[in-house]
């Protein structure tokens, strides 16, 4: 039986897990001791207890030395988490004690990306030690993150969420979309395609809320035809995908689209996608307190939506 959480905040401690994670790096309690600068019989005894406390072994043993099995890898992969937020809580401190730096984490959906790289780019020129991180996921991802105090701030669908009164929600900013293509693409040159030429095609979506809409805009156009969807979740592997398969459509963002279309990585197609696309929000946990950084990352956003 898994011990309680209340056992795990009781008797696991950092140094157990930074020997953890080197012994996962190295395969030997040997040189994980050396590493973390303990005798090897102090290293045996700790990781005896930290099995102990877990209930169960997290290395298989053998004449080569210690091999992580799948529940050591989870563990590890937790501990090295753990570190982050450590290095990030130092940060944090750091700047709050010194009256500048810190650390700020923001995660956004495709089209919300460059929007946030304007507001980030502001708040670094007043706080040019600040710690950053910029993630890019799906609504449902964010949200999880969000959850889990790895971001402060998404800009993402709050109704994608298992409990949207969870998060503070901050201003509607809409989000459309253009039908774009390789620029050889032949459907780049007509000037009004009609939507069964187009449904004919393959289509490349962001996951989750676009293929929903892509099959509501084929039954709006009265196609009984299944959708021919490769879902990608990365800006850049889509762009890469369409400037490598000239046989290929995509959904996206017209701030992203209009600016590849500007630098020829990509082609317009000339039909206005009927399906509305929901507007994102700016969104964080309402049972948590805003950082001074992220509240001066909000402040920016606004000011460059405006």
């Amino acid at each position: 039986m898994p011990p309680t959480l209340e056992t795990l905040m009781s008797r696991l401690r950092l140094r157990q897990l930074r020997l953890l994670m080197a012994l996962d790096e190295c395969g030997s309690i040997h040189k994980a001791a050396e590493q973390v600068g303990i005798s090897q019989p102090g290293a045996t005894r700790a990781l005896n207890e930290i099995e102990s406390t877990l209930g169960a072994s997290l290395f298989a043993r053998s004449a080569r030395g210690l091999e992580t099995n799948d529940l050591g890898r989870c563990v590890v992969r937790y501990a090295r988490l753990i570190q982050t937020d450590v290095a990030h809580l130092r940060e944090e401190m750091i700047g709050i004690q010194q009256g500048y730096g810190g650390h700020l984490a923001v995660g956004g959906t495709m089209g919300a990306i460059a929007t946030i790289v304007e507001a980030i780019v502001k708040v670094r020129a007043e706080q040019p030690s600040l710690s950053l991180q910029v993630i890019e996921d799906t609504s449902i991802g964010l949200l999880r993150l969000l959850d889990q105090g790895r971001i402060d701030v998404a800009l993402c669908r709050s109704n994608f969420g298992r409990r949207p009164g969870d998060y503070h929600s901050h201003g509607n900013f809409p989000e459309p979309l253009w039908v774009v293509a390789n620029p050889h693409h032949a459907l780049a040159a007509i000037e009004e395609p009609d939507f069964t030429t187009l449904a004919r095609q393959a289509w490349i979506v962001y996951p989750v809320s676009m293929p929903r809409m892509l099959e509501q805009e084929f039954v709006a156009a009265g196609l009984s035809q299944s959708v021919q969807s490769i879902e990608i979740s990365s800006t850049y592997a889509i762009l890469a995908m369409l400037e490598r398969d000239s046989g290929v459509l995509a959904l996206l963002p017209e701030g992203i689209a209009r600016e590849q279309v500007g630098r020829g990585r990509v082609g317009r197609v000339n039909y206005r996608f009927r399906t509305p696309n929901p507007a994102f929000e700016l969104l964080w946990r309402r049972d948590r307190e805003l950082s001074p950084a992220a509240r001066r990352f909000i402040e920016c956003y606004d000011a460059e939506e405006r």
